[in-house]
């Protein structure tokens, strides 16, 4: 029998991917577990496995094409039992074809999560024909012309079985939008005027939505402080040769994790969320450091799991495997949820002082600015001192200005005093 496999919801509240690579082709054998596309979701790449043993009969989708949770991507030719091909056949959606391309996709009804079958679909209601919300039907090959031609497709009316956007339909409207648009004034454009249009990564796109939602949702409020930090700037270089003959590179990174963990256990408010729908505060005693990591396509979240527990050689090693998994692109989905709270380290690149936008809904994120030698003075004595520079911004609706100062004080603690951290 045939099995057609669907782009699956993977979670975290994802609805598309973008195809990055196909790993198999068209006649090979499968099984299951086997990896059958790369897709590039809002937060990771990710492979996609095989859920059945079989030969690929169809393949749907090209690179770089966006495919939405439910849209169809392969076709698997397999071998199945009576009840096996009933099953497969009361829940799989009936396919056509336009000009030998693959599987239309799948119209969803409002409000219900029942997929019409092909000789539905093209019944449509007046509350159904109005609904801006309409996923257009059409096989990926449509898709690819529409978006070649800048067309939104769900705008166009579908003449084909079922009500699919053909080819044809998808020319007709490209044409109409053309000769509406030159009916307009016409504006002149300096040809010494030249812009370069690239399409948004998935990972822009979300970190877009996130800092709006942070700027919408949360209060925020920063403080700047300074830390001299000499003394753990002798330990670092004293291990530093050591950590590196055990596989990791010593950084202060690492420090500042392990002072920031052990920081939130004395101040619950900056561990937490607040649920305003139940009039409630949500406390966790999970202590999950989020580290944004600098990418070509973006900031990513990998987040350092129970780093109150950790010792600064685990943490290090953590940090060097997530840098390296985010600079491929192979962080997975269970390495970048659950933070807690998160720190982002800006001095490397440059800069002392920022205000770092909370990874809402955590109440929290620590910036970290470029070191530097500086003038302090140590009992009463001018000196030359290495100076951290931190910027802590925080969601005010949970942590007032008090809590949030004690916070940063008991983190420069740590750190002025490193030999403090094995004393919690």
């Amino acid at each position: 029998m045939k099995y057609v496999f669907k782009f699956p919801d993977i979670g975290e509240g994802l609805d598309e991917g973008i195809i990055v690579e196909w790993k198999v082709k068209k006649g090979q054998q499968v099984k299951v577990g086997e990896s059958l596309v790369t897709m590039e979701t809002d937060k990771v790449v990710t492979d996609i496995p095989s859920p059945k043993d079989g030969i690929i009969a169809e393949m749907y989708g090209k690179v770089g094409e966006t495919i939405h949770v439910g849209e169809a991507l392969v076709e698997i030719e397999m071998e199945g039992t009576a009840s096996e091909v009933a099953a497969a056949e009361a829940s799989k959606s009936e396919m056509v074809e336009e000009e030998g391309a693959g599987v239309v996709g799948t119209l969803e009804v409002a409000g219900n999560s029942a997929v019409l079958s092909a000789s539905h679909e093209g019944v449509a209601t007046e509350a159904t024909q109005t609904d801006t919300k309409r996923k257009a039907l059409a096989t990926p090959v449509a898709r690819a012309m529409a978006k070649d031609m800048g067309v939104d497709i769900n705008q166009v009316k579908g003449t084909g079985p079922g009500g699919r956007v053909m080819k044809d339909d998808i020319i007709k409207f490209a044409q109409g939008k053309s000769t509406s648009t030159n009916q307009k004034t016409s504006i002149s454009v300096s040809s010494e005027m030249e812009t370069e249009v690239v399409a948004m990564s998935q990972i822009r796109k979300t970190i877009a939505k996130n800092m709006i939602a942070s700027k919408h949702n949360a209060a925020h409020m920063t403080i700047f402080d300074e830390v001299e930090i000499s003394t753990l700037d002798s330990v670092r270089k004293k291990y530093k040769a050591d950590f590196e003959k055990r596989g990791s590179k010593l950084t202060y990174l690492a420090f500042v994790v392990k002072a920031t963990a052990l920081a939130l256990k004395k101040f619950k408010a900056l561990n937490s969320e607040m649920d305003m729908e139940n009039s409630q505060m949500i406390y966790k005693k999970y202590y999950n450091i989020g580290i944004a990591v600098d990418t070509e396509k973006g900031l990513v979240v990998p987040v350092i799991k129970n780093a109150d527990t950790l010792s600064i050689f685990d943490i290090s090693m953590k940090i060097a495997e997530f840098s390296e998994k985010a600079r491929t692109a192979t962080l997975t989905l269970d390495e970048m949820k659950d933070g807690t709270f998160t720190i982002t380290s800006y001095g490397s690149i440059g800069g002392k002082f920022a205000v770092p936008v909370i990874n809402y809904p955590q109440a929290g994120i620590l910036g970290v600015g470029r070191i530097s030698q500086q003038p302090v003075v140590i009992d009463n004595q001018l000196a030359i001192g290495l100076v951290l520079p931190l910027s802590l911004s925080v969601d005010h609706r949970i942590a007032d200005g008090g809590e949030t100062a004690r916070f940063l004080n008991q983190v420069m603690s740590y750190l002025s005093e490193p030999v403090s951290l094995l004393m919690d």
